[in-house]
């Protein structure tokens, strides 16, 4: 069977460094130590060094299979001395192929230590975080050097949908990314001065792991794909694609909080996935946000439900934002009634949850 995830990965971060190297190739006659890269403090030579480093970076995290979780693994690259442009052009395709070859060599679930804004990162995010260096060093060097650059759409895309999901999509995405970076204006915005980038959200659930979903995961759940997750049979449920739908809405219209998103339910035994289990949206001016959440018929019945409502509902209420968490089942659901009360939730009286009493309301507060 075909990792498309893993070739998707791949090829976005193989194509950017081709586009690169063939724009950079067309500056390497020039003095790139005199020259300063775009609005950056650094100097061309010193900013090809760093995305150098970047890439044999996010290499080697995937290639050590979650070895290192604490930190960057202790290596780093060093460029000669005396490496003219030409040679600095070399390297950097050098360290694009041994991430595109880690991308492609590692499972989909694997995680490594990355620092914004939760520790760490899967290939997804190795490869957004590897094609927006790519993106956005060419054009600061570029830039210095007063070349043309403007690098394909869906490599702008790539990225903002997987580590930038607060960021409102654009006109188009490559403008859209250099505002999000601080690198230029965006009609009708305001300048960007401080930014981070923002892989997903992985909650510890028991026997399962709760996985946070990009825009780009929504996006694909919502359409009728996968996701990038390995299903159990029946899954995903169409509670979860209607979810990643919402999801998609206010990533697309500017309002999506990723950490108040849809998380998919993952086994840890097999690495299957069993369903979907989220928030409405951010919570409410008095802290309170409503949960939900759906599992595959064939994942029933086993208590992951409640293992993950638990793990959700402990994280959500450690927040200083949160106060209160709220859950509405249909009165015909009594196993999912169950669920709600075995984690703690309480029944409350709301009067508009739903016509002729259909709908019944729990409650867990801080």
């Amino acid at each position: 069977m075909t990792d498309t995830g893993a070739k998707r990965a791949a090829e976005a971060v193989e194509q950017a460094m081709t586009g690169a190297a063939r724009v950079l190739r067309t500056g390497a006659e020039r003095d790139w130590d005199a020259v300063t890269a775009g609005r950056l403090e650094w100097s061309c030579r010193a900013t090809a060094e760093h995305l150098t480093r970047a890439l044999f970076g996010y290499a080697g995290q995937l290639a050590g299979r979650g070895r290192h979780m604490d930190a960057y693994a202790p290596c780093t690259l060093v460029v000669d001395d005396g490496t003219d442009p030409a040679g600095l052009i070399g390297v950097l395709e050098t360290v694009g192929a041994l991430l595109t070859a880690a991308l492609r060599a590692t499972p989909p679930r694997v995680r490594a230590f990355h620092p914004f804004p939760h520790r760490s990162a899967n290939r997804e995010g190795f490869a957004a975080m590897g094609v927006a260096e790519v993106l956005l060093h060419t054009h600061d060097i570029a830039e210095g050097l007063g070349l043309p650059y403007e690098p394909p759409g869906e490599l702008a895309e790539f990225a903002l949908m997987r580590i930038f999901p607060e960021v409102r999509p654009g006109p188009a995405p490559w403008p859209t990314l250099l505002w999000a970076t601080g690198r230029a204006g965006l009609p009708g915005r305001e300048p960007v001065a401080d930014w981070l980038w923002s892989n997903n959200l992985v909650l510890p659930a028991g026997r399962l792991t709760l996985e946070g979903v990009t825009p780009a995961a929504a996006a694909d759940l919502a359409a009728g794909g996968d996701g990038g997750f390995d299903w159990v049979e029946g899954g995903p449920y169409e509670g979860t694609r209607e979810a990643a739908a919402m999801t998609l809405k206010a990533y697309e219209t500017g309002v999506h909080r990723p950490e108040f998103g849809l998380f998919v339910l993952v086994r840890k035994e097999d690495e299957r996935a069993v369903g979907g289990m989220g928030f409405h949206g951010p919570p409410e001016e008095d802290g309170r946000t409503e949960i939900g959440y759906d599992l595959a018929p064939s994942a029933r019945g086993n208590g992951y439900a409640t293992e993950a409502l638990r793990a959700l509902a402990a994280w959500a209420l450690a927040r200083p934002d949160v106060r209160s968490l709220f859950a509405t089942v249909e009165r015909a659901n009594v196993p999912s009634q169950r669920v709600v009360a075995r984690a703690g939730f309480r029944p409350v009286e709301v009067a508009d949850v739903g016509p002729e009493g259909e709908l019944l309301a729990y409650e867990l507060r801080a």
